[in-house]
């Protein structure tokens, strides 16, 4: 054999391992977070025993499965230990578990948050998770620790708990690390752990993930906050631009499609909000028994906004003045909810230049939306459906047409269909995509448990985490082979 032909198999062989090393599903929402599994055929007919491949118990915990290899990758909170899990593809077993060391737990809403919420990383050789108790941690593919970058117990918005998840891209990890005090945007390199850059933010809280951003000025970092959706130079952290009007609070995440940016989140209280208007101080103030004018935690623990308290309080000296009330309603108020496109290019403000249409209609609060078949798709609480088209921002339809219920997890797409999961119990609806009115594919039965996370979509299997088991569906023919 010539020695052509045989550097020729070598080259050969090193991309196919390449191709076998790169994750299907490698962060939260997939590739590049965009919630799309392209060449992939789930099955849309799931349920507790309908196309079950596998289901396993797992810990509770929030954050999302991503799949590496013949690994399902996710965090967990058992034990009261903070862990990262790995189980196998095949048959769901546990292959590893390693503990994140924590000297605190960060506060978290019992019901709604949990201290393990951030869906790990990886970029097809090591893993990294996040944890707001104490920071990130890396590991190869075997469970071995390979660098810890310690953070204080991070703080969050009513004390829910964290929500944002790393990204891996081109060597550098991120982490969007955004609280009442001490945001920044964090680059480490994902071989050694070492700080690459640090970018302080003005953000006083969210629980959006960023999205890379590939434009002809180079990698851009687009990460949402209050008041702003800002994109930094990958390499150097440094802001390139920024769009004004956002939510008070971003749970959601950007997406990137056909070399555009979409956005879609609401949050309470903005401008224009009917759903939500705060209340005067001088009518909370009726809960002020002491009569001294101002609120204590107890005064405001029967309030809707309770777990706000700290938030408020911005002299963190235990209660609130008329000026504390006054500033935070101001700070609500100056926020804008959403949906937009956004196009590349521009520096400084290009919410003029550059934004190429905005509406307000059906908006998501928790889940992220999708682009997929030429549409921008979002739920929200209830079941109901937006569908935009994205070239020109025309709404085609909002309707109830997926499972009533609230939804913290974001849809996901893959072969023509976009499935939709409820956070009631765990139903899953399936719409074809690219319609102008909602076409139902399949309503299946319910999961029967709480479901948060988003699905992962990986050799045309469904990955399904739901609060006390992780589920792999995948058509019966293929289950029995």
């Amino acid at each position: 054999m010539s020695k052509l032909v045989i550097a020729f198999l070598l080259c050969f062989a090193s991309a196919a391992i390449s191709a076998e090393i790169a994750s299907p599903w490698p962060r939260f929402r997939g590739p590049n977070g965009s919630g799309v599994a392209e060449g992939q055929q789930p099955p849309i007919h799931v349920g507790p025993e309908e196309n079950v491949l596998w289901k396993v118990e797992a810990p509770p915990g929030l954050s999302s499965p991503i799949v590496l290899d013949d690994l399902i990758v996710m965090t967990g909170f058992d034990g009261g230990k903070l862990w990262t899990i790995a189980y196998r593809r095949s048959d769901g077993s546990e292959a590893w578990r390693a503990a994140a060391p924590a000297e605190r737990l960060e506060s978290y809403h019992p019901a709604d948050g949990s201290p393990a919420a951030s869906t790990p990383a990886t970029d097809g050789e090591r893993i990294v998770s996040y944890f707001g108790s104490c920071g990130l941690f890396c590991y190869d593919k075997t469970g071995r620790e390979l660098w810890n970058y310690p953070l204080p117990t991070a703080a969050t918005l009513g004390n829910f708990g964290t929500g944002t998840s790393p990204v891996i891209e081109d060597g550098v990890v991120l982490l969007l690390r955004d609280g009442p005090s001490d945001s920044q945007l964090i680059a480490l390199d994902v071989e050694s752990g070492a700080v690459k850059w640090r970018q302080p933010r003005t953000s006083r809280g969210g629980f959006s993930t960023p999205v890379i951003w590939e434009t002809a000025g180079g990698k851009q970092v687009a990460a949402a906050g209050h008041g702003r959706l800002i994109g930094y130079d990958l390499q150097t952290g440094e802001p390139q631009w920024f769009v004004e009007g956002m939510p008070t609070s971003c749970c959601a995440s950007p997406v990137i499609a056909n070399g555009d940016l979409y956005f879609a989140a609401w949050s309470p209280g903005a401008a224009g909000d009917a759903d939500f208007k705060l209340p005067t101080f001088q009518l909370v103030l009726l809960a002020d028994g002491d009569g001294d004018g101002a609120l204590s935690r107890e005064e405001l623990a029967k309030s809707p906004l309770k777990d706000f308290f700290d938030v408020i309080d911005a002299s963190q000296d235990g209660s609130i003045t008329s000026d504390e009330w006054d500033a935070a309603g101001a700070l609500m108020a100056a926020a804008k909810n959403s949906a937009f496109a956004l196009q590349p290019g521009g520096s400084g403000d290009v919410t003029a230049t550059h934004v190429r249409w905005r509406h307000e209609g059906g908006l998501p609060y928790v889940p992220s939306a999708i682009v997929y078949n030429g549409q921008q798709v979002m739920v929200k609480d209830g079941g109901i459906v937006t569908v935009n088209d994205v070239a020109s921002g025309e709404e085609l339809y909002q309707k109830r047409a997926v499972a009533s219920g609230g939804y913290y997890a974001s849809p996901v797409a893959a072969n023509g269909s976009i499935y939709f999961t409820s956070l009631t119990d765990g139903t899953i609806t399936v719409l074809k995509a690219g319609e102008s009115s909602p076409v139902v594919l399949a309503k299946n039965p319910p999961l029967g448990e709480r479901t948060s996370a988003t699905p992962a979509i990986a050799d045309d299997t469904l990955y399904v985490r739901t609060a006390g088991r992780l589920y792999a569906f995948r058509e019966q023919s293929d289950a029995k082979r």
